[in-house]
């Protein structure tokens, strides 16, 4: 007979891993698909002091650790791209290319990508004084002079944290005015954050590693070039929902996946965990919701006629 698993987790990062692990330990017959190697956007972190246990550790080793204990109790299936994920009579059936894979429930845990700005400098010298994550990487630029790039409220709000942990924080935008709630800006103020308004950003400077910004002036339409040794890049995010939605999985106002506190969708036994439903998106938030996930199948598979209190 073709094999039908418990659980199907598409997405091989903190909140895959983590729950590939719960969902085996439960008892569960379940696998773990990840179309790259392992480790998702996390993995592209140079550095993380904050994963409890690990006081410094780069991203990837931290994701191979991780890869490593989830594949003592589960397969954990690497280059495998997912075409589709159709349901029919109860059955969940995920293609990638000639294969295909059957389950009673699926727990997406695809994350997102950083948006980019495109512009030379950026992809060279990221890990190098570019990042894309200020709560990641902004204890390394205490003391030092950095760039925030980005008017929203993630930008501002980066600026904000880089500012609290001791570092010269200049926010730069490329329209006159902020897309910042009202409230943020006049944290931004109250901190004496400088800023850099309609300025489009066209290189980031630097050999081995940041050493400034080359930006044009929209208003006198002069290229300008500042000093700075990081770069904060927060123009946004795109979660990976394209499967979810396919399934008619329900997205919140900001495009990442709506889910209760058990990790549940509006799709019933389909779940999704980590950086795919928005919210604080650390390592250790996307580890937490996996293993919400992984439990909530088990119950659901297990015992379905089980109600949370």
């Amino acid at each position: 007979m073709e094999k039908i698993y418990d659980l199907i987790i598409i997405g091989g990062a903190s909140a895959g891993f983590s729950a590939g692990i719960y969902a085996a330990r439960a008892g569960l017959d379940a696998v773990v698909l990840d179309e790259g190697l392992g480790g998702g956007q996390a993995a592209t972190s140079p550095w993380i002091e904050n994963y409890p246990g690990f006081p410094g550790i780069s991203g990837m080793d931290l994701m191979m650790k991780m890869k490593e204990h989830a594949e003592k109790y589960l397969p954990v299936e690497v280059g495998v791209h997912i075409d589709s994920v159709t349901q029919s009579e109860g059955i969940f059936k995920a293609k990638a290319g000639d294969k295909e894979f059957k389950s009673k429930a699926i727990i997406f845990a695809t994350g997102s990508k950083y948006k980019s700005l495109g512009v030379p400098g950026e992809g060279r010298l990221t890990g190098r004084g570019v990042s894309y994550c200020a709560t990641c990487d902004g204890a390394f630029f205490r003391g030092k002079k950095v760039a925030v790039i980005g008017g929203g409220n993630n930008g501002v709000t980066e600026a904000l944290h880089l500012k609290h942990v001791g570092a010269d924080v200049t926010l730069i935008h490329r329209r006159n005015e902020l897309r910042a709630e009202l409230v943020l800006q006049e944290q931004l103020d109250k901190e004496g954050i400088s800023k850099l308004l309609n300025r489009d950003t066209v290189e980031i400077l630097g050999e081995d590693i940041v050493s400034g910004i080359k930006l044009t002036n929209k208003d006198s339409g002069e290229e300008e070039t500042h000093e700075f040794q990081g770069v904060f890049i927060s123009v946004g995010e795109n979660p990976n929902t394209e499967l979810a939605v396919s399934m008619g999985v329900q997205l919140k106002k900001s495009g990442y996946i709506e889910v209760d506190a058990r990790m549940h969708t509006n799709v019933k036994m389909v779940y999704a965990a980590g950086d795919v439903t928005g919210g604080l998106r650390q390592v250790i938030t996307a580890a937490a919701e996996g293993a919400i996930a992984a439990m909530s199948a088990y119950d659901d598979i297990k015992n379905p006629y089980w109600t949370a209190d």
